[in-house]
Formats: C-alpha cells, structure tokens, sequence
C-alpha cells in the first residue's frame, strides 16, 4: 500500500521530469492564450476565447513536440513547429471579411490570432518571462489603442442598426436621406414584415463620429418607429 510520502515523491520526480515540464507549459499556455481571447470575446469577435486559447495551446504543443521528437529521432529540432506561421496564416486568413468599398474587417483578429500563436510558441521554448510580457503588451494594445481610434474617429467601422416603420419604402427613403449626411450609403439590407411593423435591417460605414450622427438621426426620424443600433462588425 503506497503511502502519502511514497506518492508525493512520485508526483514530484513526474512533475520535475520532462512530462511535468510539458504540463506547466501547456498550462500557462491555455492561461495567456484564454486572456487575449477574453478580451476578443468581450467585443464579440469570431475568434474568441475558445479560439484563441486552443491556438496558444496548440503552439506550444507543437513547439514542445518539435524538440522531443527531434531528440528521440535525432532530426531537426524546428521542424515541427516552422510549420505553425503558414497554419496560422491560413486560418486568419478565414477571418478577413471585405465588407465594402475599401473597408476590411477582421485583419485584427487576423493579427491576434498570428501573434498569439507565437506566444505559445515562447511557452512551449520555456520563455515564460518573453509570452507573459507580450501578453501584457497585446491586451493594452488591444484596450488603449483601439479605444483611443474610436475616441479620435481616426479607423472606419461597420455599425449595424435595426429601424421599424410602416413600410419597406418608406424606411428605406427615410433611412437613406438620414444617411446623406454622412455621405454613406446601407450595406447587406434585410427586411422582415410583422403584423405590427416592418422590420429594416442595414449596415453603415463610417467613423465613430459619423456613426453617432447617423443614429441621432435615427432616432429624432418621425417616419420610423424605433431605432435600434446592433453592433460592430469584427475588426
């Protein structure tokens, strides 16, 4: 019958051992991927936390699994992990949308996913120090530099808004008038009738100081019933 001692000393050799290794840095790993995707997930964008998290897991898997099978097989110790770039490039490439005109949505997402791909990549090397920093510098960028070119009106968004009113025609002249004043036009438009109203669904693109005086316009309209804004589409 093993004893408490007998078992402590058996975990400890397993964690000190090459396997216990892996684990923490796996772990720490799922912990720096889960916090950039977090913030992702915050303002709804496609890669979430789920996303980013199995990415950094997955970079650092492939790194810890490049080493080891290079050790055991005496081959090429990066092998394995040069192939995460062009991987991860192909799935951020799947979150680039064209959205009009010469606006691109996602190439943030894009980017996040790239760069915390190789924060797994530092943890799964055992450059704790290097992810956790770059963790830290990834999260103010995406908080502070991303609300600073809103506040500023520097970066075009899309802004989906939802307006009710008798009929399609008249919502659409009316909404589109509202829009002149910002030289824009609607994008993606749906319409759903209802025994009470028509329902009128529409995206815009402008800047944050645009989008404001679109939805204040909206709202002060004596043709539509209600006004609605939805969100923006992922940057």
């Amino acid at each position: 019958m093993p004893t408490p001692h007998h078992i402590y000393e058996i975990l400890h050799t397993e964690m000190t051992s090459m396997v216990g290794v892996s684990m923490v840095r796996l772990v720490v790993a799922a912990i720096l991927g889960g916090l950039i995707g977090l913030e992702r997930e915050l303002k709804h964008r496609p890669a979430g936390l789920r996303t980013n998290l199995f990415i950094c897991l997955g970079a650092a898997m492939y790194t810890i699994l490049s080493d080891s099978l290079a050790v055991e097989h005496i081959g090429d110790h990066t092998r394995i992990a040069a192939q995460i770039i062009p991987g991860i490039g192909f799935i951020g490439a799947g979150t680039i949308i064209h959205a009009g005109r010469d606006l691109v949505t996602g190439i943030t997402s894009a980017a996040t996913l790239f760069v915390v791909a190789s924060v797994g990549m530092a943890v799964g090397g055992g450059f704790y120090l290097t992810a956790s920093f770059a963790t830290g510098l990834i999260l103010i960028c995406l908080f502070l530099l991303g609300s600073a070119e809103e506040r500023l009106s520097l970066k075009l968004a899309v802004h989906t808004y939802e307006v009710t009113g008798a009929s399609a025609e008249e919502i659409s002249k009316e909404v589109n008038r509202i829009l002149e004043c910002v030289h824009s036009m609607t994008q993606n438009v749906v319409i759903a009738a209802t025994p009470q109203h028509v329902r009128f669904q529409f995206d815009v693109e402008g800047t944050r100081k645009e989008q404001q005086q679109v939805f204040h316009g909206l709202k002060q309209s004596t043709v539509l019933a209600s006004a609605v804004p939805l969100g923006q589409a992922q940057d």
